[in-house]
């Protein structure tokens, strides 16, 4: 029940996030063009496995979301993505979207907060990356840009 309430917050709140509070550009660009247009060991590689293996599609002006699942390792269930929230407040992140989900996740699973505790010790122990234009960076070496932010999935 508590996961179905998140995710019925979730698609009521994304198209007006999307539209009045992202500013960024949308990528305009495929799953395909992810696996068939990057190296193997790239970024936009590994975020177009992403997202053929969860049966999804670049949402506009979101994409950098899905970027962040692909650098902290981490999946796509309700608790895991509080988890990332938590990841990204430790690291330097800030919006409303994000407090709000990390106030009403830690309300409803509490029984997660050593997870999410994790996590956010794990945000903090990495430099910024949450504020990169990953667009410019999809031909980079995941692991090299993991590397270099000392970003550790959240789940080791």
């Amino acid at each position: 029940m508590r996961a179905f309430i998140l995710e019925t917050i979730y698609e009521l709140s994304k198209k007006p996030y999307q539209r009045w509070f992202k500013k960024d550009s949308a990528w305009d660009i495929s799953v395909s063009t992810l696996l068939q247009g990057y190296p193997k060991n790239s970024l936009g590689f590994h975020l177009g496995c992403f997202l053929l293996k969860h049966d999804f599609s670049p949402q506009p002006k979101l994409e950098n979301h899905d970027v962040f699942h692909v650098l902290t390792n981490t999946g796509i269930s309700v608790p895991e993505e509080i988890a990332m929230q938590y990841y990204l407040l430790g690291n330097g992140k800030r919006s409303t979207y994000l407090l709000s989900v990390i106030f009403l996740g830690t309300l409803l699973y509490p029984d997660k907060i050593i997870l999410f505790r994790k996590a956010y010790k794990k945000g903090k122990a990495a430099y910024s990356f949450h504020q990169l234009d990953y667009r410019k960076l999809l031909h980079k070496p995941m692991l090299t840009l993991r590397a270099i932010f000392l970003i550790s999935p959240i789940w080791k």
